[in-house]
């Protein structure tokens, strides 16, 4: 039985964009949690959350690509 190839896309970046968005919720959370306690350190808790938040979307864009490699692909 073939599953369509639209529903492959769907599920591809339907699951495949939870879990970037979850670690993006994470990192902000921490990175609040991290400057309530220590204010002083902003400016190096911020750098590191921004890299962190940056690479995460990265996995995000990746699962785009290969969703519309699976959709125009055959």
């Amino acid at each position: 039985m073939m599953i369509p190839n639209d529903l492959v896309v769907g599920l591809t970046i339907v699951l495949g964009m939870i879990v970037p968005a979850w670690g993006i919720s994470r990192i902000g959370t921490k990175a609040m949690e991290a400057l309530g306690r220590n204010p002083d350190a902003a400016s190096k808790i911020q750098t590191g959350m921004i890299l962190a938040i940056a690479f995460t979307e990265a996995i995000a864009i990746y699962v785009l690509v290969i969703a519309l490699i699976i959709k125009f692909v055959e």
